[in-house]
């Protein structure tokens, strides 16, 4: 006689569903606000090209993915403190926090630009510098002092550069901000919108002599080159659009109109810089992809490809506007389409994702 099953169990089924759950939550990557990043800036390209729809759309994704993984974050740091903050001092993983930093910056800018809701914008500016300030100084003060450090090809990638993206998001965020507020702020705040954007450009100069040197002197294998590596372009991008922003507030700030052609040369220092990295990124993807045949699966980090992509798009569009280089209007038009596609890609491989993980649909079967 067959005992009868405990109505107070969940079936097995549902069982085995939670607890790939919760392995799922344990190892979920610090750098998934990289997809809030991706999606926010892909609304914003769309925005500026018009593409009403589409943009709005991304922009309502945008608040409830970010809501989301402020809840997948927040239970990882409750139910797996040990792992979470081990995180943080981890050379490959912890730069990921920044995404942080980045997904509230940019979100931020969503809210000024598509929605004209200031106030909104003004709480993700604040809630964007704490966070900053907070993973700044906890992250690389946890990298000096650890005793086992990995050496410089194991433990650097292009997702150290996030650390450059957050600090920047703050600077383009202010630099909107500005310009809805009145004085004594207003001053105030573009001085910090380009302390930040100065602060940005010497952390990019740090870290890519490092990451270009780790490039070129030791053995590079196709895992090596992950997704993060994009940030190299999106961090000189995402740079780009705060110097043209805070050349369109040079009326609101004198101390701007007096270092107008410094601002105006590093601008396109680093615009030029970003668009350098766009071939070569794109040869090292066909070395990886196709030449070594690494394979091309679904991986959060991805978000961090997709993130440059739009952000060149803008940062294009906003360098016309601050400079009168319309000779290059026909960039922002293309890249604002190559990221949205490549936003789609992305999305699609992470619903497909999702449903194998629960057993919705099968896992593909590993090659013979």
């Amino acid at each position: 006689m067959k005992p009868e099953p405990d109505a107070s169990r969940p079936p097995p089924q549902r069982r085995a569903a939670a607890d790939r759950g919760f392995a799922g939550l344990a190892d979920l990557s610090p750098a998934y606000f990289g997809m809030v990043m991706a999606t926010g800036i892909v609304s914003i390209a769309t925005h500026l090209a018009g593409l009403a729809v589409i943009s709005n759309a991304l922009f309502a994704l945008n608040v409830v993915v970010y809501g989301v993984l402020w809840v997948l974050a927040v239970l990882r740091m409750l139910r797996f403190p040990r792992r979470f903050f081990g995180d943080m001092i981890d050379h490959l993983r912890g730069p990921g926090f920044f995404t942080m930093v980045a997904g509230t910056g940019v979100l931020g800018s969503q809210f000024v630009l598509l929605a004209a809701d200031f106030r909104t914008a003004t709480l993700l500016w604040g809630v964007a510098i704490v966070l900053w300030v907070a993973l700044t100084y906890t992250i690389f003060t946890g990298f000096a002092v650890k005793e086992n450090k990995p050496t410089l090809d194991k433990g650097i990638s292009g997702a150290w550069l996030l650390a450059v993206v957050s600090t920047q998001s703050i600077a383009v965020l202010s630099a909107l901000l500005a310009t809805h507020i009145g004085q004594p702020y207003k001053l105030e705040v573009n001085f910090f919108a380009l302390s930040m954007w100065l602060w940005g450009g010497m952390l990019y100069i740090w870290m890519m002599s490092l990451i270009f040197y780790r490039y070129n002197f030791f053995a590079l294998s196709p895992g090596d080159l992950s997704p993060p590596y994009w940030i190299n372009m999106g961090a000189m991008a995402i740079s780009t659009l705060a110097g043209s922003l805070l050349i369109v507030n040079v009326a609101d700030a004198p101390f701007l109109h007096s270092l107008l052609p410094f601002i105006k040369g590093f601008t396109v220092f680093y615009w030029a810089t970003g668009s350098w990295w766009i071939p070569m990124l794109l040869l090292l993807g066909f070395w990886r992809h196709v030449y070594r045949r690494f394979p091309l699966k679904y991986d959060p980090l991805y978000w961090g490809g997709v993130f440059p992509l739009g952000m060149y798009a803008v940062c294009t569009h906003m360098m016309i506007e601050a400079m009168g280089f319309d000779f290059l209007g026909w960039l922002p038009q293309t890249f604002v389409y190559v990221a949205l596609v490549a936003w789609t890609v992305t999305f699609v491989g992470l619903v497909l994702s999702l449903l194998r993980r629960f057993g919705v649909i099968p896992a593909p079967a590993a090659p013979q």
